[in-house]
């Protein structure tokens, strides 16, 4: 009897194992056909329901390094199916150049956000997120005119100038307590004071500036894409995720909506507000947004405020820090690289000059060696998500309407028909002779790299920051000698961390110059 009962168990299951078998198979088969069929560009098989989400979950590894991997088997172009949502991967610099300057308005929108992101940008109410239309237009036309305008440039380079004061001189306070420096969270701290000034108008301490950073860098974590964004049937599942976001909102609005309403006083009746410096009336990016009134949405209130700012502040630190930590691992690593840059902003600048925004047009090597940088260690692996408000055709295939377009831009500087020895990092070769020298980082002629993106969406503030980049960059050189610490070597090691960082944070030896 058991002998009988154990065979009939051992069938029951060769039927359970052969039957699921035949459904993969026949899913397999209909996958494959629905996409020759949709005109859909290849890609991986996924399962029903879920698609290709959980083979991503299950590889434990940033999707950046999924999307390279596959990028070798499917080619420039593939569809991966992430739950509901359809994603097209471009890589190659012909299909990018075709979908974000050829074809740019038909590219220029962005996918529906998940209700944890439409809390943070205030229902798509920020420059990156936005819908591309009138909402977009406006508020970018505004930080065009009133922050990225050269003049305006000018007129806060005193915020740039206390900033980097303040920043050399905690160099060497971290250096006499501690024997070495920490450049990532050093880097972060300056650009963030630079930019609460830029957006409000007032110098703050550096503890306060902490603070805002932490709850930024807070806030950039909790909106990355998360299981719901995927499978929204599953949200209900993760109500104390969207309970944490919104503490999270309460946080952010209380460091900052001080900061709104102080500058409004000032804007409006001259009161200082208890702040150590106030830039002039309209100086302040926050000035040009309290009478803004964008179509369909009227003037803005203060968490709009809040959230615009915000986005400022965000962008701006991680990925001008990121660059300068890039940069500063390639200066420890190569003391000659590190000497050649110094020759150079002496001869321009001297020995005790500061490096300012019109010598850094005459540094040659320092232009070549940022965007070496940017090329060697792109911020991102990705733009920001794109997609189409109605189906269109990108190499041939169809991206249906909807669909998240996901840029992969990294493989565009490690393309070796495009660069000799992309692996290695030359700065020579944006000089002349060089393989990088007449790069168009704006894509508009053609894309080679693109650090900031290319085409409408490409970043407003790329000047700006590309500017803090060589100003801090060239202070810290002129500074001091930087030099590994001893018996702990660099390490190159990279991960993801909103912007694509070094796993290690660097720490060097600096020795005043």
């Amino acid at each position: 009897m058991n002998r009988s009962l154990a065979m009939d168990l051992f069938l029951d299951l060769l039927l359970l194992s052969f039957s699921i078998l035949l459904i993969c198979l026949s899913w397999r088969h209909s996958w494959a056909a629905n996409l020759r069929r949709k005109n859909l560009p290849p890609g991986p098989v996924g399962w029903p329901i879920v698609g290709n989400l959980i083979q991503v979950v299950l590889q434990r590894r940033p999707f950046m390094y999924v999307v390279r991997d596959l990028r070798k088997i499917y080619g420039p172009i593939f569809t991966m199916k992430m739950g509901q949502r359809t994603l097209v991967i471009v890589s190659s610099a012909d299909l990018i150049h075709e979908a974000l300057v050829q074809k740019g308005p038909t590219f220029a929108s962005r996918p529906p956000d998940s209700p944890i992101r439409l809390m943070f940008s205030m229902g798509k109410c920020t420059i990156n997120s936005a819908e591309y239309g009138p909402l977009w237009r406006t508020l970018r036309r505004n930080f065009v005119n009133e922050l990225i305008n050269p003049a305006r440039i000018r007129q806060c380079g005193w915020v740039r100038e206390w900033a980097m004061a303040n920043h050399m001189a905690r160099l060497s306070r971290e250096s006499a307590d501690l024997g070495s420096v920490e450049v990532m969270s050093n880097c972060r701290l300056t650009i963030c004071s630079i930019l609460v000034c830029l957006c409000f108008g007032i110098k703050l301490p550096e503890a306060q500036v902490k603070e805002i950073e932490a709850v930024l860098k807070d806030v950039m974590v909790m909106t990355a894409p998360k299981l719901p964004d995927f499978l929204p049937g599953l949200t209900p599942f993760f109500r104390r995720q969207v309970g944490t976001a919104k503490e999270l909102r309460k946080k952010q609005l209380e460091c900052l909506l001080p900061l709104v309403r102080a500058r409004k006083a000032f804007v409006e009746g001259g009161e200082v507000g208890g702040s150590e410096v106030m830039s002039p009336v309209g100086a302040a990016y926050i000035d040009s947004l309290f009478g803004l009134e964008p179509a369909g949405r009227g003037r803005l209130g203060d968490e709009e405020l809040v959230t615009l700012c915000s986005e400022v502040m965000n962008a701006g630190t991680d990925t001008s820090a990121t660059t300068l930590e890039w940069a500063m691992l390639h200066m420890v690593m190569n003391q000659d690289m590190q000497e050649k840059l110094y020759k150079e902003i002496v001869e321009i600048v001297g020995k005790e000059g500061r490096v300012q925004e019109e010598d850094v047009e005459r540094m040659t090597y320092m232009s070549a060696v940022v965007k070496e940088t940017f090329r060697r260690h792109p911020p991102s692996h990705f733009v920001l998500s794109h997609s189409t408000k109605e189906e269109a055709e990108l190499g041939g295939y169809t991206v249906p309407e909807g669909a998240s377009v996901e840029f992969y831009t990294a493989w565009l500087t490690e393309d070796p028909s495009v660069w000799k020895d992309p692996g290695e990092f030359r700065p020579e070769r944006f000089l002349e002779g060089g393989d990088g020298v007449g790069v168009d980082v704006t894509g508009s002629r053609g894309v080679k790299m693109m650090p900031f993106g290319v085409g409408r969406r490409i970043c407003p503030a790329m000047t700006l920051g590309t500017l803090h980049v060589h100003l801090l960059l060239g202070r810290m050189v002129q500074g001091f000698r930087w030099v590994p610490l001893p018996g702990a070597p660099p390490d190159p090691e990279e991960t993801f961390a909103f912007t694509v960082v070094m796993k290690n944070p660097l720490r060097a030896v600096i020795l005043p110059r």
